[in-house]
């Protein structure tokens, strides 16, 4: 199984909220998910962003693959100081 950690949206029109999640890479963006790691709340003031970091870093030992976008909220929490290229998906 390939994964990769990506982010789905939810919330109402213009008020969007996303989950992080872990997401079979053969699935929809918005299809059944793996494990959920967190949440972003990019509307609130300041924006509200919650991740597990434990489990995240579980998942990126294990190989998964990770998104640009998920990849800069990693850095921004201080979970990913340096990621090796391999595990970025390319755009």
């Amino acid at each position: 199984m390939s994964a990769k950690i990506k982010l789905r949206r939810e919330g109402a029109k213009k008020n969007p909220c996303y989950k992080i999640v872990v997401i079979d890479s053969q699935k929809p963006a918005s299809g059944k998910f793996i494990k959920m790691l967190g949440y972003y709340q990019p509307t609130k003031e300041p924006p509200a962003l919650s991740i597990d970091k434990k489990e995240s870093t579980k998942w990126i030992e294990q190989g998964v693959k990770i998104s640009k976008t998920v990849e800069t909220l990693f850095k921004k929490e201080g979970l990913l100081p340096n990621l090796p290229e391999n595990k970025k998906i390319p755009n």
